[in-house]
């Protein structure tokens, strides 16, 4: 199955604000709720509980964890639910302490004593999740899933700790390192983007894969839109203030749009000098990682937490490297870096709780610096060269957020990836590959083996870091 990781999969649709600790669980959730359906015990259901381990407990009112299994539980998808009916939804549970299972009926729920927070670790993996359901004959159902990152899901097998569920894949290109996706582009005389594209189009209609590429990036641009124009307090008590708004003001001025599409087009037309490249794309990035803080509709990429990047970066190329790109470029794009994403959750995690933000921002940069180096010419070499750079300049970064909010100095730090993924890719177009030192591979199992070195304190726990050396209630 590690062969096969979609696009699809790195860049999905859903709510903010974190994809390990808000998607993961509201997908562990649904799948909880389709198990029931399944054994058709979803109607004999008198009560269910939750109880969130290690990372997920530790940080989980902050990453509003609970109104994610709240929201899965109740049949919601985070997919395409109307992000301003989040907040009603959860209220209604609160104050009736009923929740409506899969639309379907009502059960008794109180979150205050059915979402049960433990701080101790479960041994597989440090996002654990347990479903109880409890039935009207007496009996239950329990089911345990970790949150491994980027919003995907395991199930814990009883009987052998992990189960892996295997699926049928018809990539006609297994890759499953750096190495072997820079061979094949080499005897098929393919780009990195041509040999991803085969693989996607051999699992889906060509038809499909487009117009879900397009989505994906109409997606990642309406946010930014949001985020550009939306100004205020973010939710969950550090006060922090939205600075988008701000920033975009200052650099647009006064001009006449409508729609996120007129919206690009108007800033290609604005004269931007240096200084403002880097306003420009700091303002794209902080855009989206407002509206992710906000609960508001992101595109994983390759995790909530490092959503800003990508956008970020494919929004320079389009409004200051290249006013004629088009869909051709933008698919380009996205189809390298999810390929980039895939290579790192293969041999390391995109996992924070697992690695640390090196898991999260510097992944992403790596995946945007490819991307971008691609659609600029780069060769393939190249490419990977500037996802390395990317990558080698994050190694070690913590997660230490402060009150478990994807806020400080999660948002900034989406800023810094972003123009260290445009200064890699501009590196790695300067430079004979030839005379590259350290391949991705060799990165990325560094990435890995830093991860585990690293100190647990410093991987999404908020206890280490600016996490305690900042008092939550001086802010």
């Amino acid at each position: 199955m590690d062969h096969c990781i979609s696009v699809f999969d790195m860049l999905k649709i859903g709510v903010g604000p974190s994809s390990s600790h808000t998607l993961g669980p509201w997908r562990a959730a649904l799948a909880f709720i389709a198990q029931l359906q399944a054994e058709n015990k979803l109607t004999q259901t008198n009560r269910i509980y939750i109880e969130l381990y290690g990372s997920l407990s530790l940080t989980g009112k902050g990453h509003a964890t609970d109104y994610a299994v709240m929201l899965g539980l109740s049949g919601q998808d985070p997919e395409y639910i109307p992000v301003q009916d989040i907040d009603r939804i959860v209220k209604q549970i609160q104050t009736s302490e009923q929740l409506s299972l899969n639309h379907e009926f009502l059960i008794s729920f109180s979150p205050n004593t059915d979402i049960i927070f433990h701080k101790n670790f479960l041994p597989f993996h440090a996002n654990g999740i347990r479903f109880t359901a409890l039935f009207a004959d007496g009996h239950k159902h329990e089911a345990t899933f970790y949150s491994v990152g980027g919003g995907f899901i395991l199930q814990e097998d009883h009987a052998n700790a992990a189960n892996k569920l295997e699926l049928s894949c018809a990539f006609p290109y297994l890759v499953q390192s750096a190495n072997e996706l820079l061979v094949y582009t080499q005897t098929e005389q393919k780009t990195i983007a041509q040999i991803v594209y085969a693989n996607e189009i051999a699992m889906r209609p060509e038809t499909e894969v487009n117009s879900e590429l397009m989505r994906i990036w109409e997606t990642m641009l309406e946010c930014m839109y949001i985020g550009c124009h939306s100004e205020g307090i973010l939710p969950g008590g550090l006060n922090v203030r939205r600075r988008a708004f701000d920033m975009h003001q200052n650099l647009i001025g006064l001009a006449n749009y409508s729609n996120p599409q007129e919206w690009l087009e108007c800033i290609r037309k604005t004269e931007v000098k240096f200084r403002q490249i880097l306003k420009w794309v700091s303002c794209f990035a902080l855009a989206v990682n407002e509206v992710n803080a906000a609960l508001g509709r992101v595109v994983t990429a390759p995790t909530n937490g490092s959503a800003g990047v990508i956008p970020a970066v494919l929004m320079y190329y389009l409004v200051i490297e290249n006013h004629e790109a088009g869909e051709k470029e933008i698919k380009q794009f996205l189809l390298v870096a999810g390929e980039i994403g895939s290579l790192f959750k293969k041999g390391a995690t995109i996992s924070a709780a697992m690695g640390g933000c090196q898991a999260e921002i510097g992944v992403s940069s790596a995946m945007a610096a490819a991307a971008l180096c691609e659609v600029m010419g780069g060769t393939p070499d190249q490419v990977l060269m500037a996802a390395e750079i990317a990558m080698e300049h994050h190694l070690g970064l913590t997660c230490d957020p402060i009150g478990g909010l994807v806020q400080i100095p999660c948002i900034e730090r989406n800023t810094m990836g972003a123009i260290k993924a445009i200064n890699a890719a501009e590196l790695a177009l300067e430079t004979d590959a030839k005379n590259a030192k350290v391949p991705l591979d060799k990165v990325i199992d560094t990435m890995w083996q830093t991860a585990k070195d690293m100190n647990s304190k410093y991987k999404e726990t908020s206890e280490g870091g600016l996490a305690v050396a900042v008092n939550m209630a001086d802010c």
